[in-house]
């Protein structure tokens, strides 16, 4: 992950004056050139001097008045996310975390002493800075200089992160969707990995040669992959082994050979890689070997499936003591592999403490600091919120009943103002409720982008103003609350809202403000409810988010095609014909699809004359002609496979043959993973085919498994199947190895015969010279 520019591009230091009020004092390394006055207003909040500590976010380049203008230009990063070519001359969007603190004095007027310490950054991941800014702000109130500024500001840019693996955005998706802490592990360059050499029981050595992993950029993540994972390669060919290991596997191949169909106890490692029958975790060594955990196999007692002990070239074991040889992927080897390589683990080092830094990996630009969308749920969830006022067809998409949440989610979709009100309550909590709103409302900033921008985490009652607030675009921002949401639009009055309901009766589009209990969006609340008193955790709930708001863009897009006819949101929707597979959003039936429709048409009319909805045209565009899977629908497909009733086996024969055919790559198969995450089933859509009436679609589908295993991602989906399902493919995968075997040998011309003289009857025996 390498940036030109630095990771802080300022640090600010703010201060409260009994007769000037909040003073910005300092600006290190140079001044920002915008308003000083809203600055330090913004790093000193309301009430601040009520609490011992707060945090404050805020965010600077978003309007003409928050815009900065230093002397010296700052350096521009190099773009690495899905959305940075799309914001054309805009001036890159800049952090600011901000720590205040108070500290009661009797010594001094009204008692007490209240500064603040800001940094400026363009990471969104601001959280990892808290604990070097508590270190900063500490040393301030001790010592206070601008030495303190300019040793944080050095220090954060001091921090390493060039080794830091970028992802791709399917990469993204399936780190998210996985709780996997090896996922990816293979992207991570270890600090050294030293020669080793090995000494089997006879004496003599073989040495492996160095493996170094290469941080990878998203282009050239496939490269990266072919030197990682090598088949059919053994680097243990040429030395020398135990006598005994020698002859367990011979004994192992006269047992396949005398019983080809049935797949022995040895492992099985078709191609230079395992699928355990029984076992869950799995590493890959670099020579695409797959080793356990812990380094041991027999110490679990797996049983697994083999294919054939003398052709393939998986995990060479000691026979004798019952454990692999080891390798540079070994736990005990990989001390440059994050314990959870969810995060990149670096460190700041600030006045010789050294701060460990967990760098998040899987995160979106709309992501920002440490939200939670349990506690925004839970904190809108409880009987004494209510909701109050005029029915709003945009907003109120269940009528009265309609939860919430679900209309805080219909006023960000539709451009709503959105201010959350609080009182006596820190403002860095009301901040992480604006900030959990954005992601949201774009669905962890993997379904839509926009929010952010116009989002403003705090304001204090003095930036409640047009300048701060403009018009157009609507804003998202706090009047610090968690007992009420109110969201409305430029007019915000009673006539504005009748006067959208008669346009959108004009347009033929019914307006239907019936409660119903049963609504899918209610249903869809209880579940999201009942996941978190159950404890699912917070990514479960951001899944299912994802899995919502990624299902209203699609049915935006039929929703178009119902009204005008064409779409540029998503794939057109078509059924599947003779010889070309159907696309766009999938339904149970045709009533169930009007259904879906007519309850959110008052939305997503109004989505459609929003900035979000453009953003979503230009990224489908994108999406279009950077994927690696070309040509048909994916989602389509895979959707058909997994809730598809009766579907025609021609179908099904044309669906797998597609997708065998466009899985060839390390790009296409990670593109096929991030569209089966394993909280849907993973790979078990897929997996039905195996045991398909037809053999043209079994081979279908072997082709695309065997591709995944050459991967370690492919081999941890596969991994994720039930053992049914896995013991059906070893047995396929065998049987075609066999075939195939027994093919080659056939085309093979026989030995010319050579007579020997037996070793007791030599020449010299009979009396020869």
């Amino acid at each position: 992950m390498a940036t030109k520019g630095p990771h802080c591009s300022f640090v600010l230091l703010a201060e409260f004056d009994i007769d000037s009020g909040a003073q910005l004092t300092y600006q290190f390394p140079q001044p920002l050139g915008t308003d000083e006055g809203l600055l330090a207003n913004l790093m000193l909040p309301d009430g601040a001097e009520r609490h011992f500590e707060d945090w404050t976010i805020f965010f600077l380049n978003q309007t003409p008045f928050n815009t900065i203008a230093p002397v010296l230009a700052l350096e521009t990063h190099e773009p690495n996310d899905d959305h940075s070519s799309a914001k054309g001359s805009h001036s890159e969007l800049i952090y600011v975390l901000n720590l205040v603190r108070t500290k009661h004095d009797k010594s001094v007027r009204r008692g007490a002493v209240v500064k603040a310490m800001a940094i400026c950054t363009r990471h969104p991941f601001i959280q990892i800075f808290k604990p070097v800014l508590l270190l900063a702000l500490d040393d301030y109130f001790a010592s206070p200089s601008q030495d303190c500024l300019a040793r944080l500001f050095d220090a954060i840019n001091s921090m390493d992160i060039s080794t830091a693996p970028v992802l791709t955005r399917f990469e993204k998706l399936i780190m998210r969707a996985s709780e996997r802490k090896d996922i990816f592990s293979e992207k991570f360059a270890p600090s050294k990995v030293p020669d080793m050499a090995v000494t089997p029981l006879n004496g003599s050595q073989a040495t492996r040669t160095n493996i170094q992993h290469q941080t990878t950029s998203s282009s050239s993540s496939h490269s990266s992959e072919e030197s990682i994972v090598a088949k059919n390669r053994n680097p243990y060919i040429d030395g020398a082994r135990d006598q005994t290991a020698v002859e367990s596997s011979t004994t192992s191949l006269y047992q396949q050979q005398h019983h080809p169909s049935s797949p022995s106890d040895s492992s099985f490692s078709l191609g230079g890689s395992a699928v355990w029958v029984n076992d869950e975790s799995v590493i890959l060594d670099s020579q695409g070997s797959v080793a356990s955990g812990s380094g041991t196999l027999a110490s679990r007692g797996r049983r697994s499936t083999d294919a054939s002990s003398s052709s393939s070239s998986g995990l060479e074991t000691d026979h004798t003591h019952g454990a692999p040889i080891p390798t540079a992927s070994d736990s005990q080897l990989r001390s440059g592999i994050s314990k959870d390589t969810h995060f990149f683990q670096t460190s700041i080092i600030y006045r010789e403490h050294h701060l460990p830094i967990k760098l998040p990996l899987a995160t979106f630009p709309e992501e920002v600091g440490d939200y939670s969308l349990m506690q925004l749920i839970q904190t809108f969830s409880t009987p004494q919120v209510t909701v109050s006022g005029p029915l709003h067809p945009h907003l109120h998409s269940n009528g009265n009943l309609t939860h919430a949440i679900i209309i805080l989610f219909n006023a960000l979709v539709t451009g709503k103002r959105v201010l959350f009100l609080g009182h006596n309550i820190p403002a860095g909590q009301v901040a992480s409720y604006v900030l959990s709103a954005c992601a949201l409302g774009s669905g962890c900033g993997v379904a839509m982008r926009g929010f952010i921008e116009r989002a403003f985490p705090y304001a204090g009652l003095a930036e409640i103003s047009t300048s701060t607030f403009p018009t157009t675009p609507p804003a998202i921002g706090p009047l610090l609350t968690r007992q009420a949401i109110r969201a409305e639009n430029s007019a915000a009055s009673e006539e504005e809202i009748a006067r959208i309901a008669t346009r959108d009766r004009e347009t033929s589009q019914k307006t239907d403000f019936t409660a119903k209990a049963d609504s899918l969006d209610n249903i869809f609340m209880e579940d999201i409810i009942s996941a978190i008193t159950s404890r699912f955790g917070e990514n479960v709930v951001r899944l299912r988010f994802i899995e919502y708001v990624v299902r209203f863009v699609r049915l935006a897009s039929r929703y178009e095609e119902v009204t005008s006819g064409t779409t540029k949101l998503f794939y057109p929707s078509a059924a599947f014909g003779e010889g070309s597979l159907g696309s766009g959003v999938v339904f149970p039936d045709e009533a169930a699809a009007l259904k879906e429709l007519a309850a959110n048409a008052s939305r997503i009319e109004g989505w459609r004359r929003t900035k979000l909805h453009q953003y979503c045209v230009s990224d489908f565009q994108r999406f279009q002609a950077t994927n690696s899977i070309k040509g048909f629908d994916l989602t389509h497909q895979l959707s058909r496979l997994r809730f598809g009733k009766n579907l025609p086996d021609v179908e099904v024969e044309l669906i797998m043959r597609k997708i065998a055919e466009n899985v060839r790559s390390y790009e296409q198969v990670v593109e096929l993973l991030a569209h089966t995450p394993l909280h849907l089933g993973g790979l078990q859509p897929l997996s039905f085919c195996l045991f398909h009436q037809q053999e043209v679609v079994r081979e279908a589908i072997l082709d695309v498994f065997n591709e995944l295993r050459a991967h370690p991602v492919g081999v941890m989906f596969l991994q994720a199947l039930n053992h049914f399902q896995r013991y059906a493919y070893v047995r396929q995968a065998h049987a075609r190895e066999t075939r195939s075997r027994e093919q080659v040998q056939q085309l093979m011309p026989p030995l010319p015969y050579v007579a020997r003289t037996p070793s007791s009857r030599s020449e010299i025996s009979l009396g020869g010279i």
